[in-house]
């Protein structure tokens, strides 16, 4: 899963949002390098990936991708799950995106001492072009997977990997609804999340 599902994920305390979001850019081992509830939340973030990349109805959506792509499908499905999470977030959550966003946002500047630096240099970013409300838009996930491309070693291979959202949204938009209320009851029955 991408920023928003990881945060919609986590625990509403400080530590437990920013360990959700905290944990695309902490790697290794993680005993004695954070707080406790910060380790916990980390663990649980990486927990949800590895539940996330087995699950089923994900393969299906990755299948979707054209071969010339499906060496990235996860991170592509990931962001386009984002996408119908954030286009469809009254469904799963009482507060509104927006103010949900916010407070992310809030949560990273009053944090940042102990962000990881690649965090630390996006978190302005984030909030500057409201990256999470900004996933509703199909022409926010074709920016998010271009800008993606270009961290990678090897040219940009996603540049242009949006238009796969639009060949396939419907089949993509009927796994992520098959699939997140899976997610959900993991998070919340088997890794104790209070969402």
């Amino acid at each position: 899963m991408n920023f928003l599902a990881h945060l919609y994920l986590a625990d509403r305390r400080p530590d437990a949002l920013l360990g959700s979001l905290m944990g695309d850019f902490v790697k290794g081992p993680l005993q004695g390098r954070f707080p406790p509830e910060l380790t916990r939340a980390l663990s649980q973030h990486r927990k949800v990936d590895a539940f996330t990349d087995a699950h089923p109805m994900v393969r299906v959506s990755r299948a979707r991708m054209p071969p010339a792509r499906r060496r990235f499908a996860g991170i592509m499905v990931d962001v386009f799950y984002d996408h119908f999470l954030a286009l469809h977030w009254e469904d799963y959550a009482d507060q509104p995106l927006e103010a949900f966003a916010h407070e992310v946002y809030a949560l990273l500047r009053t944090r940042e001492a102990i962000l990881p630096e690649r965090l630390r240099r996006i978190a302005p970013l984030m909030a500057q072009f409201d990256w999470l409300t900004s996933y509703r838009r199909v022409e926010a996930v074709h920016v998010a997977l271009d800008r993606m491309g270009e961290r990678l070693k090897r040219g940009n291979a996603l540049l242009g990997a949006g238009s796969e959202l639009m060949a396939n949204y419907a089949g993509l938009e009927a796994d992520f609804r098959a699939f997140f209320p899976e997610l959900v009851r993991f998070a919340r029955e088997d890794l104790g999340s209070g969402i």
